[in-house]
């Protein structure tokens, strides 16, 4: 069983922060030793068994840090189990309905042999940063679109395989 999980994200109003905690939490309650942390923040994914990589989706495209981790880490992620992650929409479509990744997540997943994709919703707030972010607010399209319950079961769902998975050498 694999022991050490990185769940990696790139942020910019926290939100994605928060579901990388929220899986980082799962894994933990599973019996896994799991740490959240910022992309920009990883110098080395060696010491991990396991990585998740999530980041928030902007304009289509997913968060700078996040894209820079998997192109600086890509030779360890593709030897280890990995699972990737999107975040945004402002609606509650990512609830009732699979959201293929964008197409760079896409070439990722395929470069990186990633497990699996999943995108949860958004959340856009007062205080904000960003000039788009704040136009979004202002015409009354924010709000919080996170379901917990879907991101805890999918972390439910890593834990489960990365118990069954035998330690890496």
């Amino acid at each position: 069983m694999p022991s050490r999980v990185l769940v990696a994200y790139g942020t910019t109003n926290g939100s994605t922060a928060q579901i990388a905690e929220a899986i980082a939490d799962v894994l933990r309650r599973q019996g896994l030793t799991a740490e959240a942390m910022p992309a920009r923040a990883v110098a080395s994914v060696q010491s991990y068994d396991a990585v998740v990589v999530g980041g928030g989706l902007y304009a289509g495209r997913w968060h700078k840090d996040a894209r820079r981790f998997v192109r600086r880490h890509a030779r360890e992620l593709a030897r280890r189990p990995l699972w990737l992650f999107s975040s945004g929409p402002l609606d509650p479509s990512a609830s009732e309905r699979d959201i293929p990744p964008v197409p760079g997540v896409r070439r990722a997943m395929i470069r990186l042999d990633a497990r699996e994709h999943v995108t949860f919703g958004g959340r856009l707030e007062e205080g904000a940063k960003g000039f788009i972010a704040r136009k979004i607010l202002s015409s009354g399209k924010g709000g919080d679109f996170r379901d917990f319950g879907q991101i805890e079961a999918w972390a439910a769902r890593i834990a489960g395989e990365l118990v069954k998975e035998p330690p890496r050498s």
